[in-house]
């Protein structure tokens, strides 16, 4: 039997058509993961797996448990516990653990689409696709696959720095007080949420970038379409979870839509450029390890400049080493009061579906950032206004009736 990512690449180079019966070389269950992805968990087994070579590899690597095993001893990936940290797929040396793949399902969506459609685009997207295609490039290629427009996630970023940097001003008031970021990184959410849940109290109970921007998205437009596109696949799972599902309806990874892009024979790098510019450094930094910690303390200088205790944060990047900083936390090892962790080395630009590197992705990240015309969100007129016309009479609003940047993280 063919591989399921033998028949995503049959689909896409329509070697097979999806209007005659499946093939009997291809399996009946791929087929459906492709279609319904929204069933399945953010990995799939790419071949049946009963016996295994390498010690259950994958199920000793999933900290979350999300590998089970059925009584007749064939594993099998429980989607309500698998996060997408896709350290199962780097462990599987015989490779029979893929990506799943949401790109049939997404696209079918946008041409079915009775209202807007819209790419979120995250900050690590920068140079992914060529050095040549820049944003405003990469904006009308999307409108080429048939999307209305596409949105920077980084916009977003700037609000949730704002946000981040008024609740850090309203609880870490002593010596001893601190504060875990909840933006970004669904993987450390996870982490604390699922193993480490004595620390949720310090924990602002804010959406990541993400659903912040299908939120807002869904709001002007209750009928749109909204596709995260990003090098994660954990964000696959987040966009499912019960209490934020519906402000994202697909997440795809960059090299799905690079898979896009080479069957529609689309080259980003050689479209017009449709460049609008809305988003500060702070917000564009987010894709690196240390980047949020960076734009919440010179958000929160800005905000608070004679504050007498000032953030002074920590970074840990792969899950490890943030089960080390974790651990420094509960012993009190570390002098820190602004605590940041991302899952993947590198942070977002070291994710497991990048197209470049992760020094370079940072370096163009960190090229991105300098170029933003504003360096933080209180200096954005952009966000100022989105507030505004959002109902928030003032910035300390956003701590207090927030209701679309907020979840319940209990």
């Amino acid at each position: 039997m063919k591989t399921l990512e033998e028949l995503y690449r049959d689909v896409l180079n329509r070697k097979i058509s999806l209007k005659t019966p499946l093939p009997p070389e291809y399996e009946p269950f791929h087929l459906d993961c492709l279609l319904n992805p929204h069933n399945y968990a953010p990995v799939i087994f790419n071949e049946p797996c009963e016996k295994c070579e390498y010690e259950r590899a994958c199920k000793n690597s999933c900290i979350f448990d999300a590998i089970e095993e059925d009584k007749d001893g064939k594993l099998q990936i429980n989607p309500n516990l698998c996060t997408g940290c896709a350290a199962c797929i780097e462990a599987c040396k015989s490779k029979k653990i893929t990506a799943g793949k949401d790109v049939l399902a997404a696209m079918k969506a946008v041409r079915e689409a009775e209202g807007p459609s819209y790419v979120l685009a995250a900050p690590a997207f920068l140079g992914q696709f060529t050095k040549e295609a820049t944003p405003g490039k990469l904006r009308t290629a999307f409108q080429a696959l048939g999307f209305t427009g596409m949105v920077e996630v980084a916009l977003m970023a700037d609000v949730l720095t704002l946000k981040e940097a008024l609740e850090f001003d309203r609880h870490v008031l002593k010596n001893g007080d601190y504060q875990l970021t909840s933006c970004c990184c669904p993987v450390w959410i996870s982490m604390i949420r699922r193993i480490y849940h004595e620390l949720m109290p310090h924990v602002p109970g804010a959406v990541s970038p993400m659903i912040a921007c299908g939120r807002m998205i869904k709001l002007l437009h209750p009928d749109a379409v909204t596709v995260f596109v990003g090098p994660c696949l954990a964000k696959k799972s987040e966009a499912r979870e019960p209490d934020i599902a519906g402000a994202v309806d697909y997440v795809l990874t960059f090299r799905e839509i690079q898979d896009i892009f080479e069957a529609a024979d689309i080259r980003p790098e050689e479209m017009a450029d449709n460049e609008k510019e809305h988003s500060s450094r702070a917000g564009r930094i987010y894709a690196r390890t240390g980047g949020v910690s960076e734009a919440v303390r010179e958000t929160a200088e800005q905000l608070r400049p004679g504050r007498k205790i000032k953030v002074r944060p920590e970074q840990a990047d792969g899950i490890p080493a943030c089960r080390e900083m974790i651990k420094r936390i509960q012993n009190k090892e570390t002098e820190a009061n602004f605590f940041e962790g991302m899952g993947c080395p590198g942070g977002c630009v070291g994710g497991p579906k990048v197209i470049l590197d992760r020094d370079t992705g940072r370096r163009y990240v960190n090229e991105y950032g300098k170029d933003a015309p504003f360096a933080t969100p209180l200096e954005n007129p952009y966000v100022m206004k989105l507030l505004e016309e959002s109902g928030f009479d003032t910035i300390e609003a956003l701590v207090e009736k927030s209701d679309w940047l907020i979840r319940d993280l209990t």
